[in-house]
């Protein structure tokens, strides 16, 4: 039997909300398997909401530039929310994403070789890390093409915290910007169900169908159940299936429809997420400078 630690306990409570006795048993339950703790944890009904195991932790901007059919978004780390509050920050972030919509390189380390101004991506961001005193990195970005009856849509939420660049074929700019502030705030998986992997329907459904079991409903019922759950779980993930959020009274495919258009794709960023950052206390970081 694997030893569980506290670290862990801790980590499956903050994930999805239980009490670490729970979040203990059934660490100890899936021998200290943390997916399968999760699933346990929903299969008894004990758990209350599953969290997004992603942690927003470090900061930067991200952004989106489009130029004639072809845009990108990209997001630039810094050490700090003050650093990326400055405006030499601001401007590299811009210059970054608006070179990159030009030029499509296919990768991190074939952007930073662009040439700029002052010499290439990679020498933009050297000079605002001598000028901040702060790590400054390129941490990803995507090109998108469209054709000429299609059209983009973006939006930047607090700045560039969030960023999501959608594309519908039909429709006009500004019902691709809604979808856009829309999946900026729902923030979506796929486009339709279509899109939801295989392996991911049949592990809601047989989480769903333990669920059920244990909440002892008869055999019978169980398969509509699961299925009705199942339909509401792929709305929940699925931008087409979901409420649009200017008029909840229809979905987003809908909405978009009455538009003359239909949704093709869309990209969300969110600063940091996925990123571990190390916790820091600022008081103690003052005294430590002051010689304290």
């Amino acid at each position: 039997m694997a030893s569980i630690s506290a670290s862990q306990v801790k980590e499956l409570r903050d994930k999805i909300g239980v009490g670490m006795m729970d979040a203990k048993k059934a660490l100890v339950a899936t021998d200290g398997d943390m997916d399968k703790a999760i699933d346990f944890l929903r299969e008894k009904g004990i758990a209350k909401a599953e969290k997004k195991s992603d942690r927003v932790a470090a900061e930067g901007l991200a952004d989106v530039e489009i130029h004639n059919d072809q845009a990108a978004i990209a997001e630039i780390n810094s050490e700090t929310d003050f650093v990326a509050s400055n405006d030499q920050f601001i401007d590299l972030v811009k210059g970054v994403t608006s070179q990159l919509a030009l030029s499509a390189p296919a990768s991190v380390e074939d952007a930073l070789k662009l040439k700029t101004t002052k010499g290439t991506i990679n020498d933009d961001i050297i000079e605002t890390t001598q000028v901040t005193g702060e790590k400054i990195t390129l941490r990803r970005f995507d090109v998108v093409k469209k054709s000429e009856n299609e059209h983009f849509g973006a939006y930047l939420h607090m700045g560039g915290k969030i960023a999501t660049l959608v594309v519908l074929d039909g429709a006009d700019d500004d019902t691709a910007k809604d979808i856009a502030m829309h999946v900026a705030a729902i923030n979506p998986k796929y486009v339709n169900r279509d899109e939801v992997p295989s392996e991911v329907l049949d592990h809601e459904r047989e989480v769903l169908t333990k669920e059920a079991e244990e909440e002892g409903k008869p055999a019978k019922i169980i398969a509509k159940m699961v299925e009705g759950r199942l339909n509401k779980f792929l709305a929940e993930i699925s931008l087409d299936d979901q409420d649009f959020v200017k008029d909840p009274d229809q979905t987003v495919a809908k909405y978009v429809a009455s538009k003359g258009g239909k949704v093709k794709s869309f990209i969300r960023y969110e600063v940091g997420e996925g990123i571990e950052k190390k916790s820091t206390n600022f008081v103690e970081e003052v005294q430590k400078e002051m010689g304290n």
